[in-house]
């Protein structure tokens, strides 16, 4: 009688397929967290020696429901909401360019109506370029790196994906964005620059670590009710 010893080896990757309403719940959150993160990205904020911008409490947001994206649907759902987000931001843009264009009352209070547009959304156009290239490469390399990990380890070891794609993410992200965004928000030397990189890398990494169980339990809640997990596999 022969006996064969359990396979060491990791599960398959698990995925979902497209069909409940979800995901686009998840996308049209993931897309309205990026627009406003970047009009809020217009002002510079200042905590005593810290600078950072008025974005910063909304866009690791974007990054978590990336994450949850990525780990149910896999890579290539992930890059069409990433595609998807981009082009709503630039819509949003747009629409900023074109109410600012538009031909205001020219009484006192129509006048600074249209200053404070101008002051709040001109320099929007800017802030959106850095937010999307940052954006796209980084959530890009957060999703490969986390459908990467999961095809080595199956359902195992969540939180290393987690937290391993993140940190790569962010810092591609961050410092794309704060090399096009630095000058719109009036940070013009190096130090200011250095200072406004390393605080965004560390306080945006350190919100989706401390995120990590909450977000592991979004992920496992999801999985759970679509009908279609598991029947895709990498």
């Amino acid at each position: 009688m022969s006996s064969r010893a359990p396979s060491s080896l990791p599960s398959p990757a698990k995925f979902a397929s497209l069909g409940s309403p979800y995901f686009g719940v998840m996308l049209a959150v993931m897309a309205v967290v990026v627009i406003l993160s970047n009009i809020g990205a217009t002002k510079g904020v200042a905590f005593g020696p810290i600078i950072t911008d008025g974005g910063f409490f909304l866009f690791p947001l974007a990054y978590v429901l990336g994450d949850v994206i990525s780990e149910v649907y896999g890579f290539r759902v992930a890059r069409k909401a990433i595609i998807t987000t981009f082009a709503l931001s630039v819509f949003a843009s747009l629409c900023f360019w074109v109410v600012i264009a538009l031909p205001g009352f020219n009484d006192e209070y129509g006048v600074s109506k249209q200053t404070a547009l101008e002051g709040a959304l001109g320099p929007v156009p800017q802030i959106v370029l850095a937010s999307l290239l940052g954006f796209v490469a980084g959530q890009t390399i957060n999703s490969w790196i986390l459908v990467r990990m999961k095809a080595r380890t199956g359902e195992k070891s969540l939180w290393a994906r987690l937290m391993g794609s993140s940190g790569a993410g962010e810092f591609v992200d961050t410092l794309i964005f704060c090399s096009i965004a630095a000058s719109v928000i009036g940070i013009t030397d190096a130090a200011g620059f250095i200072n406004y990189v390393l605080v965004g890398f560390v306080y945006k990494t350190l919100i989706e670590f401390l995120f990590v169980p909450l977000t592991s339990v979004a992920i496992g809640w999801v999985k759970k009710r679509e009908p279609s997990y598991g029947l895709n596999v990498a």
